[in-house]
């Protein structure tokens, strides 16, 4: 299924090299009378947009609304392949292996689901699988994707601001964090069969934010990428996108958000506190105990043999939107 909507990014259209697909689906978007990104800069700020998928032009076109942000500084950035985004993967719940996922993908029944949100709130409420694509405007983001394992992406994923499904639910004054719980049915995903198959981590995998990180602007919660459904091995239906964070930060598919009043658990924390703490900010000056963070390996096209290794940016380059919230903190401590 492809997704209708248009761009919004921290990386402009006409500064990445995208795929064909990416290309034609661009086109078709453009003749429909839709702006992208790349037409509307200034200078670094970025004018974003999004469109619902609506049924009709008139819809969409009443639907329009802007939305601003800053990128730390004007660059050019090639979209990691979409083969690529779709091979190469962390979802331990199918495997520790990077081809696992997709080998699996066909295993997980997405529709029908169900997404609970609750807790410290006024309106908890529940989203079906057809409610993730037409309850909320649906916003691309194209954003860059930083591994703890030192290797990263720029991916063009499609999604809903987490601050509007929170903002639903009406956090009342004791809500300071929001926890994520993942799916958990063993009988579709082998790796949460047992814990030696599923990478030696407790399942269902749990994650968790400060409520000022996840309502901010760049946080998304992804049902989509290249502009069609997320596949299984990328977190289908709906997964947590925090740009500045590490990969795992982001947790799949997702079955629950609760707002709470305590710092939550989460799984790579509890697995191995030494080495992942709970807020995961991408930090080139804090090496992971067995190996450095001072740079990464950009994934692309080519093999073995044309790695490009570049410099890690610190909060994977969006500190002008998120560094605010840390000024008080020592980032090398509270890891």
């Amino acid at each position: 299924m492809l997704i209708k909507k248009t761009s919004t990014s921290d990386i402009s259209e006409n500064e990445v090299t995208p795929e064909n697909i990416y290309k034609d689906r661009r086109k078709i978007i453009k003749s429909l009378g839709f702006l992208g990104a790349g037409a509307l800069l200034s200078g670094q700020s970025q004018q974003a947009h999004a469109i619902s998928w609506f049924k009709d032009k008139d819809e969409e076109k009443s639907a329009l609304k802007a939305l601003k942000y800053q990128a730390d500084e004007p660059f050019t950035e090639a979209l990691t392949p979409e083969a690529k985004i779709t091979s190469h993967n962390n979802f331990y719940e199918f495997g520790t292996r990077k081809t696992d996922p997709k080998q699996y993908e066909g295993m997980l029944t997405v529709n029908p689901w169900q997404l609970n949100v609750d807790g410290l709130c006024a309106n908890p409420f529940k989203l079906n699988y057809e409610d993730l694509f037409s309850k909320y405007p649906l916003q691309e983001r194209i954003y860059r994707m930083r591994c703890v394992e030192a290797w990263s992406m720029v991916i063009p994923w499609v999604g809903i601001p987490l601050a509007d499904v929170i903002k639903q639910a009406q956090p009342n004054g004791q809500a300071k964090f929001v926890a994520f719980e993942t799916l958990y049915r063993p009988e579709e995903m082998p790796g949460q069969k047992s814990r030696f198959a599923g990478g030696g981590i407790q399942y269902p995998y749990v994650e968790g934010l400060r409520i000022d990180e996840a309502m901010n602007p760049l946080t998304l919660l992804a049902v989509g990428l290249y502009g069609k459904e997320l596949p299984t091995q990328n977190g289908a239906p709906i997964r947590l996108v925090v740009p500045w964070k590490y990969g795992f930060k982001s947790i799949k598919s997702i079955t629950r958000i609760k707002l709470v009043n305590q710092k939550p658990p989460t799984t790579w924390n509890l697995s191995a506190p030494q080495e992942y703490g709970f807020y995961a900010n991408v930090n080139p000056k804090v090496d992971h105990p067995r190996w450095s963070q001072a740079q990464e390996r950009r994934l692309g096209s080519g093999g073995l043999f044309s790695q490009n290794y570049i410099p890690t940016l610190p909060f994977n380059g969006y500190g002008e939107q998120v560094a605010h919230m840390y000024k008080d903190m020592d980032l090398a401590k509270f890891y």
